[in-house]
């Protein structure tokens, strides 16, 4: 039995009964939490397994922040053995409430500064850039947004899709980074709310999950959104979505993406060697090539990446985020948001 999407609105209780049922050949079972979709952990759980026979790895997919609190919720009994992907700035508040435990994989030495926790309870594996998409066949490349300010225009009223970002690290990154420009300039919160109100009044639908934005995207349902550069080049190559995208003129957030080991992890031995192996060059290649990774580590040849996350990369101007910042009043933020901003059409 495997635990896959279906099973992330399973309640927590409900968990250990699943892995119990599991498990019986033998092998020990390595639960993993992640948002990194059903076609990348698909695929890494195939090489994974056929690294290392001895382990059952089943993943739930769900989204960074149901993650998070998922993680909190099982304290007293952890589910997970690791979390795998979210912005290292929710690792670190899951560290400092103690919801992770220190380890010490071999490719944490090649990681830069700024992209690790110095007591080893997180590590960096992706950098992860935000992007302004659109469907390319409804929307000449001339007439797109080039910067964020763009997608406010009223021509994208009613044709702006935006992922749910009470469930998501990518928006709650992108919504941090607007309220984070409102205070560098005005040192108040409220311009950037006034903005996020903007973007609430041209917003047609907060989407629930991922896979139904790339398809609503691709349909015409909506015709511009906001996400992560990687899943953006994912579906444009391996379901020919009529997708393209724009790396803002301003800067844009990167996101360094991150993993873990649960504190408490039922089969700790196991996500040691998770943790070794997520890193390496064996589990990163396929990852840039295949899934549009953007590798943390320092030392990852430039010539293994595909020729457009190459030049994608050059392009990008890294926004000045102050992380620990984000970290500490994102929560604030985003119930702000909640309560006052949506589906409010700009009021």
């Amino acid at each position: 039995m495997r635990l896959r999407r279906p099973f992330a609105l399973i309640p927590s209780i409900a968990l250990p009964l699943l892995a119990a049922c599991s498990g019986g050949d033998g092998r020990a079972v390595l639960t993993v939490y992640s948002p990194h979709g059903r076609e990348m952990l698909s695929a890494f759980e195939k090489r994974f397994e056929t690294a290392h026979p001895d382990i059952d790895l089943q993943y739930v997919d769900m989204g960074s922040q149901e993650v998070m609190d998922r993680v909190r919720s099982e304290r007293a009994n952890p589910q997970a053995d690791i979390w795998w992907g979210a912005p290292s700035s929710m690792f670190q508040q899951a560290a400092d409430d103690s919801l992770l435990a220190p380890s010490s994989p071999s490719w944490g030495a090649a990681l830069p500064a700024g992209t690790r926790d110095p007591q080893g309870r997180w590590y960096g594996t992706y950098l992860t850039p935000e992007v302004i998409a659109y469907n390319g066949k409804a929307v000449p490349a001339a007439e797109a947004p080039k910067d964020w300010d763009d997608v406010l225009d009223p021509k994208w009223k009613g044709k702006l899709l935006i992922r749910d970002p009470m469930a998501s690290g990518t928006m709650r990154t992108i919504f941090g980074m607007v309220v984070q420009r409102g205070l560098r300039a005005t040192g108040d919160t409220a311009a950037g709310f006034t903005w996020l109100r903007r973007l609430d009044a041209n917003t047609k639908q907060y989407v629930l999950n991922p896979t139904m934005l790339y398809q609503m995207l691709a349909r015409e349902e909506g015709l511009v959104t906001l996400w992560a550069l990687p899943d953006i080049e994912m579906v444009r190559e391996k379901y020919k979505y009529p997708i393209e995208y724009v790396i803002p003129s301003s800067g844009t957030p990167q996101i360094v993406d991150a993993v873990a080991i649960v504190r408490g992890a039922p089969n700790p031995e196991a996500a040691k060697v998770f943790m070794e192996y997520v890193g390496g060059t064996a589990a990163l290649i396929p990852a840039v090539r295949d899934f549009y990774r953007l590798p943390v580590r320092a030392d990852f040849p430039m010539d293994s990446m595909p020729p457009r996350l190459r030049a994608a990369q050059a392009a990008i101007k890294p926004e000045p985020m102050d992380w620990k910042q984000l970290q500490e009043r994102e929560s604030e933020w985003m119930r702000y948001w909640d309560e006052h901003v949506r589906d409010r059409g700009g009021r």
